[in-house]
């Protein structure tokens, strides 16, 4: 077991992570906005896929694509969140949870889906993880990314009038465990898949309306036409690149 300790771990805080994101339209909006970008390539029509959830944490898709028929490894640096994913899933001959950093997994292993989501913003090198994430992909699978998007959050805090934050360039010198301390600009990880042996096949920002709602209360109380309207703009220009997360579904080359 190697883990990787400049890397953020969620030890310590798994708990009140899972509540303050699962707990919240935020979380719950996201994931159901991923699940429905990946359908596709998850649904239970397609053969049980080999998928590795690298990051995984507390294994909220983890247990999606369980319940779809896949063979699911769950790895992470927490163990704590691991130890709830575990709470969660229970004894389940297609899962194998492993404690490890994400450069640290066996690079004999090939998958027919790797999935890495809300990760990268927590890396102290994320283009070095997302190479060794695209060497996992089996010819012709996918990997699907998605992160914190730092042109996002510059938009927003000016919409909110933290000038000053943005001045200092958006890093407060208050440490806030549960906030990501490397958001990515979407246009940087993708430059680096071209770099790579894979192929965009999809792009869609996550969240790019609920989180400017002047009506805040309207994330509960109409969320449901929120969340339609966020699946059909949501992969659109221009308005995918204001997702508070983006989301990259490629292709290994053949």
């Amino acid at each position: 077991m190697t883990i990787n300790k400049q890397d953020q771990s969620f030890d310590k805080f798994a708990d009140k992570f899972e509540k303050n994101i699962y707990g919240s339209t935020k979380g719950r909006l996201r994931h159901e906005l991923l699940v429905h970008h990946l359908r596709d390539y998850t649904s239970a029509d397609v053969m049980p896929l080999n998928v590795l959830d690298a990051g995984g944490g507390t294994g909220v898709m983890t247990e999606l694509l369980l319940n779809l028929g896949h063979r699911v490894t769950l790895s992470d640096i927490s163990n704590e969140a691991l130890a709830l994913a575990k709470q969660k899933l229970g004894n389940n001959s297609n899962l194998d949870i492993q404690h490890i950093d994400i450069l640290s997994l066996n690079s004999e292993k090939k998958y027919d889906l790797v999935v890495c989501h809300a990760v990268l913003e927590w890396l102290q090198d994320p283009f070095k993880v997302i190479t060794k994430l695209v060497s996992l992909v089996k010819p012709g699978g996918h990997l699907s990314l998605s992160f914190f998007n730092y042109d996002a959050q510059l938009f927003g805090n000016m919409l909110y009038g933290n000038f000053d934050y943005v001045e200092q360039g958006m890093r407060s010198k208050n440490i806030v465990r549960l906030s990501p301390n490397n958001p990515q600009k979407p246009k940087e990880i993708l430059a680096q898949l071209e770099t790579l042996p894979i192929q965009v096949r999809k792009k869609a920002g996550v969240r790019c309306f609920h989180d400017y709602l002047k009506q805040p209360e309207k994330q509960t109380s109409e969320y449901e036409q929120l969340k339609q309207l966020e699946i059909e703009y949501g992969s659109t220009e221009p308005y995918l690149w204001l997702g508070k997360y983006f989301l990259i579904i490629a292709q290994k080359e053949f």
